[in-house]
């Protein structure tokens, strides 16, 4: 009896352990999603990969150099992965690494959203106010928040109509939201390399779409010349749209499950891009 107890004890203690190393790994994965981290990781798997294939096969020569890569591998891991690590410290030390967060969002968030978002909108497409809206979905954009003037504060067309005004400290560059907060003012995106990207459109609609060829977020666009609003995900674009055409792509795309719809299912998006 006393033995079956300690195996059913070993068996608790090594499910508990799994358990354990599992939540840590997947908390990591949710923290460098998104991010270029994951790019990273993927160079990090080839590297190990090719180092099991090269002792396999016994080829000496690859097996040597990929040791040397290993050898050296703590230090650049740390080099590499540097804003990730830094970012991990800091949840860990606000206790927020292991809290629990969803993506989802809801019908009431999504609603106030879209209605904030088309009032500030349609009020600087009126007055060719230019504007780089962002909205965050599943793919993180920390790495871009980062790069601007922390917000943190609650959507409303008020605010973001303030941030914009030309000649503004906050006037140049994105707002990235997530869900219904203004995560951060005067970010810096990628910028796309597409060749087939109209020349008439400007920096403000080319970062756009390269933000949603690197990650799976919305960007919407007031064009400081004309006025004119597009909308950019997936990596395509749509250009002069209304105020009831900008309200349902929004919905759409931030609800894309709500209705039985795939992503981008009720707009054909133009990869030539106007």
């Amino acid at each position: 009896m006393i033995s079956i107890s300690m195996d059913y004890g070993d068996l608790l203690r090594y499910a508990t352990d799994i358990l354990l190393v599992t939540y840590v790994f997947y908390k990591i994965i949710m923290l460098i999603r998104g991010t270029r981290a994951v790019q990273l990781l993927k160079g990090i798997m080839v590297i190990v990969i090719t180092w099991f294939l090269s002792k396999y096969f016994q080829l000496t020569a690859l097996h040597a150099l990929m040791n040397q890569a290993f050898t050296f591998g703590v230090l650049a891991v740390v080099i590499i992965f540097q804003p990730e690590l830094r970012r991990a410290l800091e949840q860990l030390g606000r206790g927020k690494l292991f809290s629990r967060s969803s993506s989802t969002q809801d019908e009431e968030v999504v609603s106030r959203l879209v209605q904030e978002v088309g009032k500030s909108v349609t009020y600087m497409a009126k007055r060719r106010i230019g504007a780089l809206i962002v909205i965050e979905r599943e793919t993180g954009l920390n790495d871009y928040v980062e790069t601007g003037i922390g917000i943190n504060g609650r959507v409303s067309s008020e605010l973001l109509i303030n941030i914009f005004i030309p000649n503004t400290p906050l006037h140049d560059g994105a707002v990235i939201m997530r869900r219904d907060m203004i995560m951060a003012a005067a970010c810096y995106l990628p910028l796309s390399e597409n060749n087939s990207i109209s020349k008439e459109l400007g920096t403000r609609h080319r970062a756009a779409i390269g933000l949603s060829e690197v990650s799976d977020g919305i960007a919407i666009i007031v064009s400081e010349e004309t006025g004119q609003v597009s909308f950019a995900a997936h990596g395509a674009m749509n250009r002069n749209l209304t105020e009831a055409q900008l309200a349902e792509m929004l919905t759409e795309q931030l609800q894309p499950l709500s209705k039985g719809k795939s992503m981008g299912s009720r707009w054909q998006w133009r990869r030539k891009h106007g």
